[in-house]
């Protein structure tokens, strides 16, 4: 394997810790595949990052469930003042039917709805009423900030092949490519991309990680319209050029990809990231066409073949 002038800006920030166990570097999502320790247990400089790009399973689920659970207590909040506490209740002398009472007037006191059936007795009562309309008040407006939030984020969908290729390229050569598309109906304009390389190598008979960014056939297009196929060429010049599949597996090889866009909908530039490992080139393949013609004439793109490939020879 020919010996590489190493820049230690193109590292990532990870330095020279080798790759253990086919780890990412970078998981498919494009954050930092790192575990982080030594934070505090309630770290509040994290948490709206963690509400902001938490998915929106998560996000559903965390908000139902605190909503219930506010209910809940307040309802054995509202029980704890006995039967005559609430007027208008069912008056079932169950403390299931009790609870249930509680429960569906907190739901009502904490949304401010009040459909006037069931209503505080007492200053107690009145107090923890009063004092539930207020936290319903902020609690509502702080989801509906998170919410307008996650919906107003300018963010890239971007679908990647998944599979990273080894294909010929031109008459006589190779190429190291992949392909990308649009998932979004929005205009990306002045779109940048980069490819860093990088694998373990033996330093002293220690492993270390070795970076190297790739040169692209094109780093840049002007707008994204249909899909992007990324070529590196394998060529002298390329960190490649004496590497076989093997090698690139045993040395736990890996492939971070970083783009950069500008989003005309929100005019603001937006950012994605993923990553391939050695396991994943098809070492020979080739990307079959992922559109077609429409019978008026125009071009279809079928984004759900955006990895259809075929091996069509060893190279």
């Amino acid at each position: 394997m020919q010996k590489r002038k190493i820049n230690p800006e193109d590292d990532l920030g990870f330095g020279p810790q080798p790759v253990l166990k086919n780890q990412f570097l970078l998981n498919k999502d494009g954050s930092p595949n790192v575990k982080r320790t030594g934070l505090p247990f309630f770290n509040t400089a994290n948490n709206y990052h963690t509400l902001i790009t938490m998915s929106w399973t998560k996000f559903c689920l965390m908000v139902v469930g605190i909503y219930a659970v506010i209910n809940v207590i307040f309802a054995f909040v509202y029980m704890s003042f006995g039967p005559g506490g609430l007027d208008g209740s069912s008056g079932a002398t169950s403390s299931l039917s009790h609870f249930w009472d509680a429960f569906f007037f907190s739901a009502q006191t904490i949304s401010t709805v009040g459909y006037g059936h069931i209503s505080p007795h007492g200053m107690a009562t009145n107090s923890v009423a009063a004092l539930e309309s207020m936290l319903g008040l902020l609690a509502f407006a702080l989801a509906t900030g998170l919410l307008y939030g996650r919906f107003s984020r300018p963010s890239a969908q971007i679908v990647y092949s998944k599979n990273i290729l080894v294909a010929p390229y031109q008459e006589t050569s190779r190429g190291l490519m992949f392909r990308l598309a649009n998932l979004r109906r929005n205009v990306l304009v002045d779109l940048e991309i980069e490819i860093i390389f990088s694998y373990n190598e033996m330093v002293d008979g220690k492993p270390q990680r070795r970076f190297f960014p790739l040169e692209l056939e094109r780093k840049a297009v002007s707008i994204l319209t249909m899909n992007w196929t990324v070529v590196h060429p394998i060529d002298a010049a390329s960190p490649l050029s004496e590497m076989t599949h093997k090698e690139l597996l045993d040395s736990e090889a890996a492939f971070a990809i970083l783009l950069r866009a500008f989003d005309d909908t929100f005019s603001q530039t937006v950012h994605s990231r993923t990553a391939y490992q050695a396991k994943e080139i098809v070492w020979g393949g080739k990307f079959k066409p992922v559109f077609d013609r429409a019978p008026d004439g125009r071009i279809v793109l079928d984004l759900s073949r955006i990895n259809e490939h075929e091996v069509v020879t060893t190279i």
